[in-house]
């Protein structure tokens, strides 16, 4: 029998965190290996874990996956997350790359330089709602059904949904005007797996903070 994934990271939400929530809705356990130093870091690197020198690692199936797209491919893949047929499949990378786009940009506000927060922070806000939040809700509107791709749970509604909690948490007013956005959240969010993984003492892990974050980057000089 195979073990659970071992996940390799930081303790933080990074490129890891889309990872840690496709599993917990696919409803797999599994284990994590928090990179906490430089030697931690290089041991990975020395020992050739790491084919392009970089984590997000995770080791599943015998094999050790990098690059988070690929691993989240996989992972969708296997657990039947990732629609019926090539159709489904292009709209689903589709929508997924869009999700990127926005998710990368609140990602990245914690490291931004404090004189140009401001400027950041209003372009996720008009990035978001007259953008990426209005091109989500118009696939629901179009086809009335659950879900955004096949009428069936899939990679992308988790996506959307983890995104969805990050843009709430930059600003709780900015779904206000997307209903189909609102009541797709709640719907994922119910769902047994993602329930027990949005609970208190979860492997979720919380919002950045910028003082851990500045550490970080120091002891790893990134």
């Amino acid at each position: 029998m195979a073990g659970k994934p071992v996940l390799h990271y930081f303790n933080a939400r990074g490129r890891m965190e889309s990872i840690r929530w496709l599993l917990a809705a696919a409803g797999v356990e599994f284990e994590e290996k928090f990179i906490e130093s430089p030697d931690d870091l290089d041991k990975l690197k020395n020992d050739g874990s790491l084919m392009f020198q970089q984590v997000p690692m995770v080791e599943i199936d015998g094999m050790k996956l990098v690059q988070s797209r690929a691993i989240l491919n996989y992972i969708a893949t296997k657990y039947n997350l990732y629609g019926k047929d090539m159709k489904e499949r292009v709209l689903i990378d589709m929508y997924a790359e869009g999700i990127a786009d926005l998710l990368e940009m609140i990602m990245i506000l914690p490291l931004c330089p404090a004189d140009q927060k401001d400027a950041k922070l209003a372009l996720i806000k008009d990035r978001s709602t007259n953008r990426y939040l209005p091109a989500f809700e118009k696939v629901l509107k179009s086809h009335g059904q659950d879900y955004l791709v096949g009428n069936k749970l899939s990679r992308v509604d988790i996506h959307l949904t983890e995104l969805l909690y990050y843009v709430e948490e930059v600003d709780s007013s900015l779904l206000a005007n997307f209903p189909l956005l609102k009541a797709l959240k709640t719907k994922i969010s119910n769902l047994p797996n993602v329930k027990k993984f949005l609970q208190p003492g979860s492997q979720r892990k919380p919002p950045p903070d910028p003082k851990k974050i500045e550490e970080v980057r120091k002891m790893f000089k990134f």
